[in-house]
Order: structure tokens, then C-alpha cells, then sequence
């Protein structure tokens, strides 16, 4: 692979294996290009490789999310980004799957960024991304009303997360993040 080649990955593909990527999965019978376990680390990535990752309804099943962020941290060159989709807490879907093991916010991500209050004051991991934008339903078609309260969500993350988010839940919940 030459230099200028980004590296960029898929973890817990499945079989919607985003082109031009590195699919990994556990399941053989997947369109992996890798057969690994995200729940066993190392990933078989060497570090600060990888220009991009991308972990789509992936980190809600794995066993230990700040352990996987600390994987990510440590394959992610700096500068590179990690695109995290998973459902939102409050969605109906987020709970249906029995395989869930964790739930997201708005904040769920500011642990890790160096800017935010919350990774200041729980200052428990040297794994650091910077939380470049969060974004509701990014890929996902909805009727006129859920589209305005999904603009207004995307406009003002924390305003819909306190006072619109109990009344009309969205399903997902998109993260950019930059390593630092």
C-alpha cells in the first residue's frame, strides 16, 4: 500500500462493508476482509495506521466501549477521524435488541475530549478525541416532522437531549471524532 493510500476501516461490517474500507467482524459469515473480535484487543492494526474508522451499531454490543475507544486512540493516527453510529437512548430500538449493552447521549462522547468539562473533571483515560459534530439520523429518511425536530436536534444537540427528546425520541445518533 503506498503512502499516500488512506487507510480506512470498518468495524462490525457485517455484510454492509462500506466500499474502499478494511472490513472487520467476529462472523466468518460477513464480508470481512479481517475475521477478529472486537471484544479482544489488540486489533490487528498496527499504530497510528489508520486515517479513518468507521464503527456502525458496532460499540453498543462490545463488552467494554472506553476499552475500544483506547484501541481506536491507539490505531488512529493523529488527526484521523472516528465516525461512531449508534442508537440514541431514548429510541424505542435501542432497547428492543437484547444484545445491547450500552446506551448514548449527546454527551456520551465529551469523556473524551479535552475541551469539554466532563473529560476535564473525569480526567480517567489518556485516550483523547475531540468531538468534531454530532449529528441525529444522518442517513436515515423520516416524515415532515420528524424531519424539523431532527433539524432542530442537529442545530442544538443538548437543547433536544433536555427538553424535546422525551416527548419525540430519534432512533440514531452520529459522532465525528478526531483523534488528538
Amino acid at each position: 500500500m503506498s503512502n499516500d493510500q488512506k487507510v480506512r476501516i470498518d468495524l462490525g461490517c457485517g455484510n454492509k462493508k462500506r466500499p474502499g474500507t478494511i472490513g472487520v467482524d467476529f462472523n466468518e459469515r460477513t464480508k470481512a476482509d479481517i475475521i477478529h473480535n472486537l471484544n479482544s484487543f489488540p486489533y490487528p492494526f498496527e499504530g497510528a495506521s489508520v486515517d479513518m474508522v468507521y464503527i456502525d451499531n458496532t460499540l453498543e454490543h462490545l463488552d467494554d466501549p472506553i476499552a475500544v475507544m483506547g484501541e481506536l486512540y491507539r490505531i488512529v493516527k493523529p488527526g484521523g477521524v472516528v465516525k461512531v453510529i449508534v442508537p440514541y437512548f431514548r429510541s424505542v430500538s435501542a432497547f428492543t435488541d437484547p444484545t445491547h449493552k450500552h446506551f448514548f447521549t449527546v454527551e456520551s462522547f465529551s469523556y473524551y475530549d479535552p475541551d469539554h468539562v466532563i473529560c476535564q473533571r473525569y480526567d480517567y483515560t489518556l485516550t483523547r478525541f475531540k468531538t468534531e459534530r454530532i449529528i441525529f439520523h444522518e442517513d436515515l429518511n423520516s416524515g415532515l416532522i420528524k424531519r424539523a425536530v431532527v433539524y432542530f436536534a442537529n442545530k442544538s444537540p443538548l437543547r433536544y437531549e433536555r427538553f424535546l427528546s422525551h416527548f419525540i425520541p430519534l432512533d440514531e445518533i452520529t459522532y465525528y471524532l478526531k483523534r488528538v
